[in-house]
């Protein structure tokens, strides 16, 4: 019994997390080589590279998903999208509570810290929501897409379904893996605009978050609850809660700005090159869509091989600050990316802390933002490094495109993904790894948490600047 206790202490969430994401890629890995998976011969690292950009949501291939993989092959890529993008967040959150003990409050704190919850108490009931948000949007777009595609292009029915549900739930846990030969680029599909618009949803939608998906249900629900209060003249509380918190805020105001901003700024850079062919509303689309699917969506509808570089450097910018927190998405995350402006405009202002909506925001926060940005640029620097090493006629920009793609689980590319060596490949699968489950998780996993000290060494200012 002592045995067992001490197995169940022995793992943090944090270990079991990534251990958990790496059994994943090994299991996906074997599947994928089976004979019933394949059409063609594959090898064990490319099988393992598309194993591993199914669960950690990326995209990139070096194989073509259509005509490599058989259709078991490819219900195991969707299986592996799914629990990578959504059921090992969820599942390895109950596991570490089983395993950390049940009636620890310690460890109900950690699972808690995880879910990004507000109460202990909430942990389990924001998993049973995630679920069942997942389950109604992924099923509500899987009925989108199948009524929106062209029965003449897909005949069967038994078949456009399966193209519906793949790319419902590739979509909403932000993979970008395709069933077509060339994605979203291919002829018939370049210009179902309905089609385009519904994946836009799904993949922003995803890249929300759970935490913000459910705070922003509770905050309709207040609004419509205030509203009927009105309606039947009851009395109402003249205290206004907080129902919308400063996580939804923020994150949401970030990730409207940065899909406002950067489809004005496309659709007019790219109005006579890449959106030349469109006409009338499906330039607008197309740039709204190659403006949102950076921030780790991964499909293309255009060849980002032809985009003005201003255009590219954009997309890299997109590619980094990612998704929001706790969602299907990677990239620093629109959180960080807004606290390094506001710590800006707070320097500009000489004030002492960062203040938001009237709020103050942690010391801790910061630390951890302003480290997730440092090793993310570490990890991608290290990575355009090796990948030159390696491959050193290929263009400083397309690895540079490829490393950021990979850290953020984008899945873009400038087209050099099935060319790389080897060596690359295995650089690129580590990055992708590294950027699922972030640098600052694999830290945490490896140094032992210092203890509380009732002590403090005296302040000591650095020069700066």
């Amino acid at each position: 019994m002592k045995y067992l206790q001490f197995n169940r202490s022995s793992i943090s969430p944090t270990q079991l997390f990534i251990l958990s994401f790496m059994l994943l890629i090994l299991i996906g890995t074997i599947l994928l080589q089976l004979p019933i998976s394949l059409n063609k011969d594959l090898s064990v690292v490319d099988a393992l590279f598309t194993s591993t950009s199914a669960v950690c949501v990326t995209g990139l291939v070096v194989v073509n998903t259509n005509t490599h993989f058989t259709l078991f092959g490819q219900t195991v890529i969707m299986i592996l999208i799914q629990a990578g993008g959504l059921g090992i967040l969820t599942f390895s959150s109950y596991f570490s509570y089983f395993f950390k003990g049940g009636s620890s409050y310690e460890h109900q704190l950690a699972t808690k810290d995880y879910m990004n919850a507000e109460k202990v108490g909430e942990v389990f009931i924001m998993l049973k929501r995630i679920l069942l948000i997942t389950l109604i949007v992924e099923a509500f777009g899987a009925l989108l897409i199948y009524l929106s595609l062209n029965a003449q292009v897909i005949p069967n029915w038994e078949e456009r379904i399966f193209f519906a549900v793949f790319h419902a739930i590739s979509s909403f846990c932000n993979a970008g893996f395709s069933t077509l030969p060339n994605g979203l680029m291919e002829e018939t599909y370049v210009n179902n605009y309905n089609l385009q618009l519904i994946i836009i949803l799904l993949f922003v939608f995803g890249g929300l978050g759970f935490p913000i998906v459910i705070n922003v249900l509770k905050y309709f629900k207040h609004i419509a609850n205030r509203l009927m209060m009105r309606l039947t003249k009851r009395k109402q509380d003249n205290y206004k809660a907080r129902v919308l918190n400063i996580n939804s805020k923020v994150n949401l105001i970030t990730t409207f700005s940065l899909i406002v901003i950067a489809t004005i700024i496309l659709f007019f850079k790219e109005y006579h090159n890449t959106l030349a062919s469109h006409e009338g509303i499906g330039k607008f689309i197309t740039a709204l869509f190659t403006a949102t699917t950076p921030r780790t969506a991964g499909y293309n509808s255009i060849n980002f091989h032809e985009l003005h570089f201003s255009s590219t450097i954009l997309i890299i910018l997109l590619m980094w600050i990612g998704a929001s927190p706790n969602s299907t998405g990677g990239g620093i995350k629109t959180s960080t990316f807004s606290l390094a402006i506001f710590n800006f405009i707070s320097l500009a202002k000489g004030k002492e802390h960062i203040e938001v909506f009237k709020r103050e925001i942690s010391e801790r926060t910061i630390r951890r933002a302003f480290a997730a940005m440092t090793l993310s640029l570490l990890v991608i620097g290290l990575g355009v490094f090796l990948i030159t090493t390696f491959d050193p006629k290929m263009s400083l920009l397309d690895i540079a495109f490829e490393c950021f793609s990979a850290y953020s689980t984008v899945g873009l590319t400038l087209g050099i993904t099935e060319d790389l060596s080897t060596g690359s490949k295995l650089v690129i699968i580590i990055i992708m790894f590294i950027g699922r489950v972030t640098m600052l998780s694999i830290l945490v996993s490896l140094f032992k948490k210092i203890k509380f000290t009732n002590y403090r060494y005296p302040t000591e200012e650095m020069t700066i600047i």
